[in-house]
């Protein structure tokens, strides 16, 4: 897969909704459950971090669930991109890159979406191919002003900004034009998946899908 197909693939996944769930989840069977919450409430594209002992075998369980397009999210390396591809991940996002890791979702045809803060991360990127990007972390990294700077010389990158992305402030980071989706872990609070309230998760997925 070449970058320009990598990214033409993550861009059409970040147009689908304007939220994609970043899930740590400790419970293989809390898997299944959560994602049909969230399918329901209208977010299809779910990010399950490698965290957790158990994200492996959450994506497995999540890939069966009808409707669902999982990702594994904190792919760091190769050996994270070959484990995810196994277990079943339609794409790979990660908070930065290196040569090693786009080479590996390259030869695994495993759509990634890499991260970059600043504008020559975003640029380098660019020069390789990749023009849909992760803004990582995002708030910590200058929030909705450093990407609305961005987009004056870089007009060609989209992003998905991650990092202290929330409800109040979706909204500003989906007005902007270099912005297809977030990634917010908000709607699946660690209560509501202690406790399975799975009513809870389609009600914050449904508020969720009507942002931007």
């Amino acid at each position: 897969m070449t970058p320009q197909e990598s990214s033409a693939r993550t861009r059409r996944l970040c147009a689908m909704a304007p939220v994609i769930p970043v899930l740590v989840i400790d419970i293989p069977e809390q898997a299944a459950p959560l994602a049909s919450a969230l399918v329901a409430g209208g977010l299809p594209v779910l990010e399950v971090t490698l965290r957790t002992p158990a994200a492996l075998e959450a994506i497995t369980a999540m890939r069966a669930v009808q409707g669902v397009i999982v990702g594994a999210g904190t792919v760091l390396n190769s050996q994270d991109a070959q484990a995810a591809h196994q277990a079943g991940a339609q794409f790979a996002v990660s908070p930065g890159s290196t040569p090693n890791l786009l080479e590996a979702c390259a030869a695994l045809d495993l759509p990634l979406l890499p991260g970059a803060t600043t504008a020559t991360e975003a640029m380098l990127l660019l020069e390789r191919g990749y023009d849909m990007l992760k803004f990582f972390p995002a708030e910590a990294s200058g929030g909705v002003a450093a990407l609305k700077a961005l987009a004056g010389p870089l007009p060609s990158l989209a992003f998905c900004p991650t990092g202290g992305v929330t409800p109040e402030n979706a909204g500003d980071y989906l007005s902007l034009p270099n912005t297809l989706c977030v990634g917010g872990s908000w709607v699946a609070p660690t209560d509501a998946l202690r406790e399975g309230d799975w009513a809870r998760i389609t009600s914050l997925a449904r508020a969720a899908s009507q942002l931007g």
